[in-house]
């Protein structure tokens, strides 16, 4: 059983998931842009900006040093509320730079390991990629930007063995959420660790017929 990657950690959907598979006997390596220790069970690298290619190939050639890489979450990422014509033009950058290119360097970076031991990799996409609502232009399309990469990865890689697919959440019941929709019904919200559950089974080999999947996890939303 080889290491698991987490990254984007420290947040609250990443510590659930790495606690989920630490529960689980899975070696887990946490990575975050912060450098503040989340405090699940495994190793840590706090400090990595994953929009730099050099900084994913750092974190890539630390963690294989350790074993094998049998899979590999993409969690970090951010949200922006914006209309396009009052908000910023460097918000469709920022936003593509942390949600689409944070994944991208990192599954590049651990594609050689994860081809070594027929691993698999899911990505965190937006189940509001159907459709841009007000506010959501720039952030749904970057995260129309991370199932393109799924779907992409998935059959570039299936011939190999590695396994790509996404979840595609709705609305996470998170802090930050409850705090800027403090009036929407939050038991209606899909939670972390349920999210963290189906992550963890498109990480493991009960999943191994799955490739290339755009997985919706809505709760009741």
């Amino acid at each position: 059983m080889g290491s698991i990657v987490v990254t984007g950690a420290a947040g609250t959907l990443g510590r659930a998931l790495a606690s989920l598979l630490g529960d689980h006997g899975h070696d887990v390596i946490g990575v975050d842009l912060s450098a503040e220790a989340p405090g699940f069970a495994g190793t840590f690298i706090g400090g990595v900006d994953l929009t730099s290619v050099d900084a994913a190939e750092r974190v890539a050639r630390t963690v294989a040093a350790r074993g094998p890489i049998s899979g590999l979450a993409n969690i970090a990422g951010g949200f922006r509320w914006e209309t396009v014509i009052e908000g910023s033009p460097d918000s469709w950058d920022f936003l593509h730079r942390i949600n689409v290119m944070t994944a991208l360097h990192m599954s590049r970076a651990l594609a050689s390991a994860l081809i070594a031991s027929k691993g698999a990799i899911v990505n965190v996409g937006a189940n509001a990629t159907a459709r841009a609502g007000m506010g959501m232009g720039a952030y749904t399309a970057s995260k129309s930007g991370v199932a393109r990469l799924t779907e992409a990865f998935a059959e570039e890689l299936k011939v190999k063995g590695v396994r790509v697919n996404a979840v595609l959440p709705s609305i996470i019941d998170t802090p930050a959420n409850r705090a800027d929709l403090g009036e929407a019904d939050a038991q209606k919200w899909i939670k972390p660790s349920e999210l963290a559950q189906v992550i963890a089974f498109l990480l493991s080999d009960t999943a191994s017929g799955i490739t290339g999947a755009l997985l919706p996890v809505v709760g009741r939303v």
